[in-house]
């Protein structure tokens, strides 16, 4: 029978032109445009990320996915270097870019190879000698006007491309709405192992594998992934969970300048307008001080009252999931496995049982206070200092003794 597919890592999208009757159903549902009919007959194109979309459609049968054994001729060793993704939106390159290439640092000193970011955008030409003060010793620079905008398509046609050019062994990115959006598709293209949420990162000194641990089963254990047959080896990291280098001017490194065809720039996405939400302003992760409340406030009324400790103390608020899902307070503000993870000077958690879903989003706070009735909480045995008691009556007695000893 005549067929035609593409092939991505492990699994091929093949074309029947047999039953295929040439209805373009399957061009409509594509939401890549990856494709398009032919002389009577579907053909796929190279932005097919393998989503099933059009083989779900398909009425006769045309289109199907057929699994191919995974390619064993990779030559591992021909990879090289730990590449970091930096990411760069509104004129600033984002904090969790430093503290991966803080980490990047260490894993690249192990293995004996070069530390190498990635910045994709526009006017990002002048960032190249930040990015090496804070570890790098190269810098792919990708700045055009028609990466102003993030594209997911996009940015994951560059960042895929270069990486099959350069051979990267390792790629790190932040476990941000962008890192999560744009490296699975890298993957997906490039049939690389990835791992998501990722808190610890090693190497492992017998062969150089890359260990990646994060939580898995609801947070109750952690899983150490490995990737021993594919390259790169990628992993999302948490921000927050790593620290960065302190900046050193005097660092030497060299700046690249990549050039990319305008075929690679084209997108189906476009983007009609961005909007900076005030609620994007509440950045939990860059506050010294967080006063965080969960179920033990009982209802919203409970954040105004830890919001008074909070302005004494010239923090903020955060929480826990449970407080979220209550409706009690917005999404920016959790804290955990499915919020943000903070590593800010003093945590207050009032209420917060400490369950390890929550524990691993604040766990490396430098001084942890808990404030609840039950003394068997686990959040107690996180805590620097544990208060057992009300929070009803603590939290108001601590702020006015906070006021009066700033007085």
């Amino acid at each position: 029978m005549p067929v035609s597919g593409t092939d991505l890592g492990a699994d091929m999208l093949i074309v029947d032109c047999d039953k295929c009757i040439g209805c373009g159903v399957c061009e409509e549902d594509c939401p890549f445009g990856a494709i398009s009919v032919e002389n009577g007959c579907a053909v796929v194109g190279d932005s097919c990320t393998l989503c099933g979309a059009c083989v779900e459609g398909c009425e006769p049968g045309a289109l199907f996915m057929e699994e191919t054994e995974k390619r064993q001729t990779l030559d591992l060793d021909s990879w090289s270097g730990i590449w970091v993704f930096a990411e760069f939106r509104h004129g600033i390159i984002a904090q969790v870019s430093f503290e991966l290439l803080g980490i990047g640092r260490t894993l690249a000193d192990e293995r004996g190879v070069s530390l190498s970011t990635v910045l994709i955008g526009k006017g990002v030409d002048a960032y190249g000698d930040q990015l090496i003060a804070a570890g790098a010793d190269i810098v792919y620079l990708v700045d055009d006007p028609a990466l102003d905008q993030y594209r997911e398509d996009v940015y994951g046609n560059v960042l895929a491309q270069l990486i099959r050019e350069k051979k990267p062994e390792v790629v790190l990115a932040g476990a941000t709405a962008i890192g999560r959006s744009v490296i699975p598709q890298v993957a997906t293209v490039l049939g690389a192992g990835l791992t998501a949420d990722c808190t610890k990162l090693a190497i492992r000194k017998d062969d150089g594998m890359l260990l990646q641990t994060r939580p898995a089963f609801g947070g109750n254990i952690m899983a150490t992934i490995e990737c021993p047959h594919s390259r790169p080896q990628m992993a999302t990291v948490r921000p927050k969970v790593m620290t960065p280098l302190d900046p050193d001017p005097d660092r030497v490194g060299e700046v690249v300048r990549i050039e990319v065809e305008n075929k690679i720039l084209e997108s189906g996405i476009e983007v009609l307008e961005t909007v900076l939400s005030e609620q994007e302003q509440v950045n939990i992760q860059e506050i010294d001080v967080l006063i965080a409340g969960g179920r033990g406030l009982e209802n919203e009324k409970g954040f105004d009252l830890i919001r008074e400790l909070a302005d004494e103390l010239g923090g903020a608020l955060a929480a826990s999931r449970a407080a979220v899902d209550a409706g009690w307070i917005s999404y920016p503000h959790q804290v955990g496995q499915t919020g943000k993870t903070v590593c800010p000077k003093l945590y207050i958690a009032c209420g917060i049982s400490g369950a390890i879903q929550h524990a691993v989003g604040m766990q490396s706070a430098e001084t942890v206070v808990a404030i609840n009735r039950d003394e068997k909480a686990p959040i107690f045995d996180i805590a620097t200092y544990g208060i057992v008691g009300d929070l009803f009556e603590v939290v108001p007695v601590l702020a006015k003794r906070i006021k009066e000893a700033r007085k």
